[in-house]
């Protein structure tokens, strides 16, 4: 399987359990590893043989601005959806973290993986 990898996308959002995270928007790292469900793009070199990670950050934007959740594992469950299902993907790993939220803590966060590897 060919995998479309896209490290360190940071997207501003409103997420969390507690009220004081919900004041203001936080920002969120994310690291996508999207299966590609052909791998014709190799011999074609044509953007439509493959997924266009462009357009997939740019729809995580706007997914990200316009719903909003409590927790890391409903966002990155949510992500991982819209990939298989819009983009065709037959398989996403999904890590979400938020940054410096914890004293003395980089990054705290999930990882998910979901569909199936060809």
């Amino acid at each position: 399987m060919d995998i479309i990898f896209v490290h360190e996308v940071r997207i501003d959002t409103l997420i969390g359990v507690y009220e004081w995270e919900r004041q203001a928007p936080q920002t969120l790292q994310l690291d996508l590893e999207i299966g590609l469900p052909q791998t014709v793009a190799c011999q074609t070199d044509n953007i439509n043989d493959t997924i266009d990670y462009g357009k997939v950050v740019e729809r995580l934007r706007q997914t990200l601005a316009e719903q909003h959740f409590l927790l890391l594992e409903a966002l990155a469950e949510h992500i991982a959806q819209l990939i298989l299902s819009e983009f065709g993907a037959p398989w996403v790993r999904i890590s979400v973290a938020k940054i410096g939220l914890l004293r003395g803590v980089k990054r705290v966060g999930v990882c998910i993986e979901r569909g199936k590897r060809l």
